[in-house]
């Protein structure tokens, strides 16, 4: 749908609104006029707080009031350039696609900040996890998004932990998809996810890729933080983040090693039989 509409002012000729629809959707438009109207009253939380209550709390604050002005930002650019967009050059268009790209990025890191939230709060359900499996799902799905590409991934049979098989494949994903993601440019991808009995089971997760400047380790589990160019590498810079968070409710730890051009390696670490949930 679109939205459509028109500015109002006061008996004094200064601006006090903007009245509008947004066409051939009604859902479409009842969120998009949202922010124009009172907002609903967010969940109220008892003295007690719980990590449940407090997680509802966030995700209504994040939804609501972050999305609200990025809708209301999207729709009017969509006006402007359906309405006037043939009055403009290619420069001014490029502005106004632009403003979408980077409403539509905006969207996206909610969503993230969103799933990462979930990750603290729902509990961990601790049963035997076959991360060999599902590392070989994961790559099975890399390879069905990007047939095109010739990547050698080798996953070391039988890593057998004790987690969350949910949480565990988001780790999985994220690392495998990073290698991935990051190897792209490489004349011979290659990537390898193995174990190593350290007194706790560490596992490793290395590639041949762009790596990274050690110099900034400390920002690769930080939310939002990338060391590398959105144009060179997409991304909304929260997947490390999540998997920090994930490993460390398991009890484990996580840290990064790399030379830039030559490879990185992700390092997780999961305590035998588990650990009681946090």
């Amino acid at each position: 749908g679109l939205l459509r509409g028109r500015a109002y002012t006061d008996e004094a000729g200064r601006f006090a609104g903007y009245h509008g629809t947004f066409r051939e959707s009604a859902s479409s438009a009842a969120a998009v006029c949202a922010p124009l109207l009172p907002a609903p009253e967010a969940p109220s939380v008892a003295g007690g707080e719980t990590p449940g209550a407090d997680h509802e709390s966030f995700s209504f604050t994040v939804s609501h009031d972050l999305r609200a002005p990025i809708r209301v930002v999207e729709g009017f650019t969509k006006i402007v350039k359906e309405d006037y967009g043939r009055l403009l050059d290619r420069v001014g268009n490029d502005h106004l696609d632009r403003v979408l790209g980077a409403a539509a990025r905006m969207n996206n890191m909610i969503d993230a900040l969103l799933a990462l939230s979930k990750l603290s709060s729902q509990p961990l359900a601790q049963q035997p996890v076959n991360l060999s499996q599902l590392a070989g799902y994961v790559a099975d799905d890399l390879r069905r998004q990007w047939p095109e590409r010739a990547v050698q991934i080798e996953i070391e049979p039988g890593m057998q932990v004790q987690g969350d098989p949910t949480l565990l494949r988001v780790v999985v994903e994220n690392l495998l998809g990073n290698a991935w993601k990051y190897t792209a440019k490489a004349e011979q991808s290659r990537i390898a996810f193995g174990r190593h009995a350290q007194g706790v089971d560490t596992f490793t997760v290395s590639d041949n890729g762009a790596g990274f400047d050690m110099r900034f380790a400390d920002r690769l589990f930080g939310v939002f933080q990338r060391l590398h160019s959105a144009n060179d590498f997409p991304g909304t810079g929260i997947g490390l983040a999540s998997v920090r968070r994930i490993v460390r409710r398991h009890g484990g730890e996580i840290w990064g090693e790399a030379e830039v051009n030559r490879g990185a390696q992700f390092h997780f670490s999961l305590p035998q039989g588990g650990r009681a949930p946090r």
